[in-house]
């Protein structure tokens, strides 16, 4: 989107004017797409009601430029986006009434209902929107939209709620920024879009035959991704590819690079926006890590670099590799925490079936140029483009709470120069065991429950999240993994019931 003068930001004419035109050139599309609805598509005119008029930028609006925005646009309601400690996308939403109220942070809600937040008596938080959020959702009624603001989440007196995801990643990006350092941050988030059953709920038959970039006929989701793409470029998204995936009904859509903060704030609504299009052609889009057994999983791995002004501080290009001593030391941190945030990176009992041998993803805590097996990777690109490809994650996690250790644990690194010992060029899944431990290669947590015991054990990364979010977190996942080991699965019973 192309940037606004300061004295064009705080002008509130400048945002009806420019508004006005987008709703006319709207209402228009609308009644067009709805002329020209025919099948096969019966679900395409749902996404995509508006024009690629992108908002103004807005850095440094006020509550009034909002106000002036949301009228011109005739949003009818506003969604007041949060997320829980386990990720999972929350809102309140307010109608134009109550606009003025929610955009001076003055809408209160019920924190003892969400989870891992208060307990009832000490219940009450206030909803305090970062006004640059402001996005209009292109679908819906042309006269009475529905806009969105993401928030942090505040006690009554002001005080930030230690319980708040974003409010951890802002904390690490802040202690960056004493530094003079910036971390940027992009995610790969692959995920299935499977059939719905007669009763409408999702089933794990998938759409499609297709695998790793192929074409129509085969990738029958192409009409899907293409409405998700365009839905996202309409809410200020720079799509830079996407694809199928290798397993049957898998995608990847990519989207740019930004600083840490920004990317969470945009994982957030990509998953949003994925599963709420893939509804609509009548596909259920699902971000769980391994949901088909014998096929690939779905990653979210992070590519990550850093920056002081305008330079990459990874790349050096008299160093060996063209590898500063920073980007050693970052990896060296990503290596040595690497188990300790596993289970943040990757949060589900579901993720650790994901995290085995065979299918593409790391097992292993090491790093390589040349090869994917390792948990960490340095594509060739450098210059501005050096950057350090963190393959663990998984798109179940919280992006905020991921990005915040995997930043911790890079600070940590370069706070007490971390070794990141030699590259692993060759395929670790082929060595043998006795190699690995020459290698000093570890392995990355086997189960749910060891992973949060390996979190309990690091104090760098439960400081990063604090001990609200640390305790609350472990609390769930312990109960989890505590309900996963009780029940007995249909493979116990093939295994078992006829043989004993």
């Amino acid at each position: 989107m192309r940037a606004a003068g300061v004295a064009e930001r705080s002008n509130p004419e400048r945002y009806r004017a420019g508004a006005g035109r987008a709703k006319g050139a709207g209402a228009g599309y609308l009644l067009a797409a709805r002329r020209r609805r025919a099948p096969p598509s019966p679900h395409r005119s749902l996404v995509a009601p508006t024009p690629r008029t992108p908002l103004p930028d807005l850095s440094g609006a006020t509550p009034a430029d909002l106000t002036s925005l949301a009228q011109a646009h005739d949003v009818r309601f506003l969604r007041l986006q949060f997320t829980d400690i386990l990720g999972v996308n929350k809102n309140v939403e307010v109608p134009s009434s109550q606009f003025a109220k929610a955009l001076a942070g003055d809408i209160m809600f019920d924190g003892s209902s969400i989870e891992g937040f208060v307990r009832i008596e000490e219940s009450d938080m206030l909803l305090v929107p970062d006004l640059r959020t402001f996005r209009i959702f292109p679908w819906g009624e042309a006269d009475s939209r529905v806009a969105r603001l993401i928030c942090d989440i505040v006690h009554p007196d002001g005080r930030p709620f230690e319980g708040d995801p974003r409010a951890a990643l802002q904390r690490q990006v802040a202690r960056a920024a004493k530094l003079g350092l910036v971390m940027n941050a992009g995610m790969e988030a692959e995920f299935f879009m499977f059939k719905q059953g007669d009763d409408g709920r999702p089933t794990i038959t998938t759409h499609d035959v297709g695998s790793y970039f192929d074409l129509t006929p085969v990738d029958r989701g192409e009409d899907a991704r293409r409405a998700i793409v365009d839905v996202l470029e309409r809410m200020g998204f720079e799509i830079e590819a996407a694809h199928h995936e290798v397993a049957h009904g898998q995608h990847e859509i990519d989207f740019r690079y930004a600083d840490a903060l920004t990317t969470a704030d945009n994982i957030a609504t990509f998953r949003f926006v994925v599963r709420n299009v893939a509804q609509q052609f009548g596909l259920h889009a699902s971000f769980m890590p391994k949901p088909i057994f014998g096929q690939n999983g779905s990653g979210m791995h992070a590519h990550l670099s850093l920056f002081k002004g305008g330079t990459n501080l990874f790349w050096d290009p008299k160093a060996r590799w063209e590898l500063s001593k920073y980007a050693h030391w970052f990896i060296g941190g990503l290596l040595a925490h690497a188990r300790g945030m596993c289970a943040i990176t990757n949060p589900l009992v579901n993720s650790y079936k994901r995290l085995v041998p065979g299918f593409e993803a790391p097992v292993n805590v090491a790093w390589s140029m040349r090869n994917r097996s390792p948990l960490l990777r340095v594509p060739d690109r450098r210059g501005l483009g050096t950057r350090v490809e963190c393959r663990m994650p998984d798109p179940s996690a919280n992006p905020y709470l991921a990005l915040a250790v995997l930043l911790a644990a890079g600070l940590d690194g370069l706070e007490q120069k971390l070794s990141s010992r030699e590259p692993v060029n060759t395929n670790i899944w082929e060595m043998s065991h006795r190699e690995k431990r020459r290698l000093r290669i570890d392995d990355l947590p086997h189960d749910l429950n060891e992973a949060c015991d390996e979190l309990e054990r690091d104090r760098v990364v439960t400081d990063a999240l604090g001990e609200h979010i640390a305790r609350h977190f472990l609390a769930a996942k312990r109960q989890e993994w505590r309900d996963y080991i009780s029940q007995v699965s249909s493979w116990e019973l093939e295994q078992y019931l006829a043989k004993y």
